[in-house]
């Protein structure tokens, strides 16, 4: 009911009006603003998700855990590669080799004389300092290209080979730290996905609670269509981001700084390469993170203005096509459209060249990796299996840069989402009136407006109400009649606390309803406005809403006292027949509906904005009839353009520039042949 009215009141405000799928209207107003920073943004997020730290601190100890056995594996695998390269080379290093044909030559047992090239003294070589491990010592290559170990050294490594032993270990140990690597991973993956998805849902039931929450200006600036895009792609957005980056970040950093470590206790001068021919990535991509935030942001409101945009556009397709703007509709779109492609195009391109970079990084460093490694085997300060270790090492140190690269883009993101979403959940409430224990329960009906005065609030020097009074007693029908922008439907929204008066007091039964909390305020008026309000559901379900403890037969007696029973029993499945943008139903069918809805709804006292505008002059006699029949000794006030409906009022309250000038029956008005009769009179003039 609630939602029903600030439908009406925005439509005379000028304001974006908001209606259900059945029965809806163009909107105006698109999201923006300006974006806060980063961090404010982040620092929100992770305050709201304080109630899960506990859980989200041990999702991340596993990714860093996970981290650790990755890091771990490559260390072993240098160990197993060295256990295959001894084995295929009989298990003797060249420097055991160079040893033993080195004592063959100190006793003689190895002629000299047969590996000298000619023309070389024997005088000339110092048998001591000969180094058999100097690749470019063609003396040296001449002994070892003709290698005769002695019996004793042939003897000691008879069994030398590949130690499958040693293999089998490392590979179980191997196999041990992959599994339990993939265990944790797998644990943290869950938890995150339960966290993330537990808080999404929490902020969709937080937006819609806020919603409720608002007061009408909060509706009045803003479109329809944006709030929508906070709740479903901004919260999608954050959960994305929680699900994927965070577990990431952690994974990466940890992966980051075990990989400096292990690479510099294994051999510093190829953790150095390594760590130089990243750092240059490193520092590309901080650069490229702090030019591209901005982007992110524009994107995530161009995106809600759109869909804004989108929503009214469509909902008010077929004023479009009467008034001809398809062109003008066009062009507002591809110029919104194009906004959110060029800030789609801008974040994702630059996020986009830390792909590429990284790749270029992590190429570069295998290619130094393996010219430096190649280099520290010649000279005998590492083995093979240490090469075998640090490409590995490269991978796993350019990898978490990877990371890291894709998990800032989606930070940003849900930064800028965030930001949105914590920016509307952050709006001035009303007020809270739990603390209001006064309540009406039998209400007789009397209402007074005692020196009523209002402004908009975004608008305090331009009052509507300058001082309105007047006293209706109960069962009263009470008809405000008066030119468009008189203030009709304004006093109508202060009645129902949808605003508050700026000046004066409104009271029901004697009590000031500003002591008395709202939505108790709302449950004693039913209302029928011009603009119906029908959800896609049943018949039954539209008819019966929000109302308990109706009777089959009682609602069939309000629709036939409406004239729709037979119109319902015509349909497809009768009263369970379901209600869809293509069900066939004219405006005043479902006018009727709302009408028979109150009817149903049975509250003490009645608002009629202009029930009858879209009915025929047939149905509006029927309608009448059932007005008069839902209004009887209930106090209602019916706010209407056609002067002729509410020619049986008890009282016409005429409004004028938000002052009554006149009041009295309408034969009374009549009589003063004042401005209520000019309005009269005036309708049967244009009639004719």
């Amino acid at each position: 009911m609630a939602e029903t009215n600030q439908t009406r009141s925005s439509a005379r405000t000028g304001a974006p009006m908001r209606r259900g799928p059945m029965g809806r209207g163009p909107m105006g107003g698109g999201g923006g603003g300006k974006a806060k920073n980063m961090r404010g943004a982040l620092t929100s997020l992770l305050s709201y998700c304080r109630s899960q730290t506990g859980i989200i601190l041990l999702a991340l100890v596993l990714a860093a855990i996970g981290a650790v056995f990755t890091i771990i594996g490559p260390n072993q695998i240098s160990r197993l590669t060295d256990y295959i390269y001894d084995g295929l080379s009989g298990g003797v290093s060249s420097e055991e080799m160079a040893e033993d044909i080195q004592a063959q030559l100190a006793s003689g047992e190895i002629n000299i004389l047969d590996y000298l090239p000619e023309g070389t003294d024997p005088s000339d070589i110092d048998l001591s300092s000969l180094d058999l491990t100097d690749t470019e010592d063609e003396l040296a290559q001449a002994i070892l290209s003709n290698i005769t170990l002695s019996e004793e050294y042939q003897a000691a490594h008879a069994d030398d080979g590949i130690d499958m032993d040693g293999i089998l270990s490392v590979a179980l140990l191997l196999l041990g730290i992959y599994l339990a690597s993939a265990i944790c991973s797998f644990v943290q993956h869950y938890i995150m996905q339960t966290v993330t998805q537990r808080t999404a849902k929490r902020l969709r039931g937080d937006i819609d609670t806020k919603i409720n929450r608002l007061p009408l200006k909060f509706f009045s600036g803003n479109a329809a269509g944006d709030v929508l895009s906070r709740m479903t792609n901004d919260v999608d957005m954050i959960g994305q981001a929680m699900s994927n980056s965070l577990s990431s970040l952690v994974t990466a950093i940890a992966q980051l700084v075990g990989c400096l470590i292990m690479m510099y206790y294994t051999d510093w001068v190829l953790a150095t390469t390594t760590v130089l021919s990243t750092l240059i990535g490193l520092v590309l991509m901080v650069v490229i993170m702090s030019r591209s935030q901005k982007y992110f942001t524009a994107r995530q409101e161009s995106l809600g203005t759109l869909n804004g945009y989108i929503e009214e556009m469509y909902a008010g397709h077929d004023v479009i096509r009467i008034l001809n703007a398809e062109d003008e509709v066009r062009d507002t779109f591809t110029t919104m459209n194009q906004a959110v492609k060029t800030a789609n195009f801008r974040s994702q391109f630059l996020s986009g060249l830390m792909q590429p970079l990284m790749t270029f990084v992590g190429n570069l460093g295998y290619v130094a990796v393996c010219v430096v490694g190649a280099w520290q085997i010649i000279e005998g300060n590492i083995t093979f299996g240490v090469i075998t270790a640090f490409l590995i090492y490269t991978r796993l140190f350019e990898s978490p840069l990877r990371q890291v690269s894709q998990a800032m883009t989606q930070v940003q993101s849900c930064a800028a989402a965030s930001e949105r979403v914590f920016e509307f959940l952050s709006e001035e409430e009303m007020e809270d009136e739990s603390d209001k224990a006064q309540r009406i329960e039998h209400v007789r009906g009397e209402v007074e407006f005692r020196h009523v005065k209002f402004a908009y609030p975004n608008a305090p020097e331009n009052e509507i109400i300058h001082d309105f009074s007047a006293k209706v007693q109960p069962g009263q029908k009470v008809a405000i009649v008066g030119p468009t922008g008189a203030g009709k439907t304004t006093m109508v929204n202060l009645l129902m606390r949808f605003f508050e008066p700026t000046g004066g007091t409104i009271l029901i039964d004697g009590i000031p309803t500003t002591d008395i909390p709202r939505s108790n305020v709302h449950n004693q008026f039913g209302m029928v406005l011009q603009d119906t309000w029908l959800f896609e559901g049943t018949v039954r379900e539209n008819l019966l809403y929000n109302t308990k403890g109706v009777t089959e037969e009682q609602m069939i007696n309000a629709c036939k006292a409406c004239g729709i029973h037979n119109f319902i029993q015509a349909l497809p499945h009768g009263y369970d027949s379901v209600l869809s943008d293509n069900t066939a139903i004219s405006a005043g069918q479902k006018q009727l509906m709302t009408i028979a809805r109150a009817m149903i709804q049975n509250s003490p006292m009645l608002i009629l904005d202009e029930a009858t505008s879209s009915v025929d002059t047939k149905t509006e006699m029927l309608t009448q009839r059932a007005m008069d029949q839902l209004t009887n000794r209930r106090t209602s006030f019916v706010i209407a353009h056609r002067l002729s409906t509410i020619k049986n009022a008890d009282l016409i309250l005429v409004m004028r520039d938000g002052d009554i000038v006149e009041q009295g029956s309408h034969e009374a008005l009549l009589k003063q042949n004042g401005f209520y009769a000019e309005l009269y009179n005036s309708q049967f003039e244009e009639a004719s």
